[in-house]
């Protein structure tokens, strides 16, 4: 299967929850009027775009409807899956340009934070990369041991500590091992902490210190993973990460099981953080790099196509 049909199999729930209410809607209107507007976005918010994006999206059809002249309501396809790309463009590339660059993986238990980060690992070992990874979270064996998996898998170095060890030791130690190893870059898990839990979003903050004290002109990326099916829970997740954490990229995991791909929309207008992977599947090569405008055509694809 091929790039884009990989993405447009994976968002196929969402875009048939969405795309295609929206296109029946187009399809009873002769001409473009205030109602369609109106109609359209309470398609888009039931589609788990949230009403503020839901809005925006709107104001940007009425001007673009007004500066082309459009009159035929079944143009207002294209100009929403073109105002969409848009709306998520830019910031999607991974920052790894410096040796060693840091990837920090934070995100609550259950969203695929450690598969994320063993896919993510095989992708940049393929790109002839050398990865070290580590397993900085230590609260649970299973993660160590899960990780550890994902390490010989792709064949990458890992660093870890006995279970309940300090995670930021643990990321002292893998960055120590990264410059003795002339490593490229170095991913770093952490414990699937609860975003309203305090102390744990102050380890985070304390791991980020250690990175800026010991790498301080590294490249670093924190990248958030969300699993898609929780919808506009996961804008409220970002908000508090992205508080404590200063997020630079979101993984969104599990759009293949969802219908609330929308969420993806809210995420990118609601808090301006880019989208760099998401997630369509459970094999290596289904966590894909996000592109705006193949993300756009798949989720607004009309349903002939």
């Amino acid at each position: 299967m091929g790039f884009f049909s990989k993405i447009k199999e994976g968002l196929k729930k969402t875009r048939e929850k969405m795309s295609s209410s929206v296109e029946s809607m187009l399809h009873s209107f002769t001409t473009i009027d205030e109602s369609l507007f109106e109609e359209l976005e309470e398609l888009l918010v039931m589609g788990d775009v949230g009403v503020p994006t839901a809005e925006h999206i709107c104001q940007e059809l009425r001007k673009k409807v007004k500066e082309k002249g459009v009159t035929d309501p079944n143009e207002i396809m294209g100009m929403l899956r073109e105002t969409v790309a848009e709306m998520l463009r830019g910031g999607e590339e991974l920052q790894i340009g410096t040796k060693p660059s840091v990837i920090l993986v934070i995100g609550v238990n259950g969203v695929g934070k450690t598969t994320t980060i063993g896919k993510i690992a095989s992708r940049l070992t393929k790109d002839g990369k050398k990865v070290i990874l580590g397993a900085a979270d230590t609260f649970r064996a299973a993660a160590i041991e899960q990780l550890e998996v994902w390490a010989e898998r792709s064949g990458t170095d890992m660093i870890k500590q006995a279970e309940g060890s300090d995670p930021a030791s643990v990321v002292f130690d893998t960055i120590a091992a990264a410059k003795a190893r002339n490593a490229d870059v170095i991913i770093c898990d952490t414990a699937g902490r609860l975003h309203n839990k305090k102390n744990l979003m102050d380890e985070l903050a304390k791991i980020r210190r250690i990175i800026d004290r010991e790498l301080p002109d590294a490249d670093k990326e924190v990248l958030l993973v969300l699993d898609a099916t929780t919808g506009q829970n996961a804008v409220s997740q970002a908000r508090e990460f992205q508080a404590a954490a200063g997020i630079t990229g979101i993984v969104l995991t599990k759009l293949d099981g969802t219908a609330r791909g929308g969420v993806v929309l809210a995420i990118r207008e609601s808090l301006g953080i880019p989208v760099k992977f998401i997630g369509v599947g459970e094999q290596v090569d289904d966590l894909q790099p996000f592109n705006s405008d193949e993300f756009a055509e798949a989720l607004f694809a009309r349903q002939e196509d």
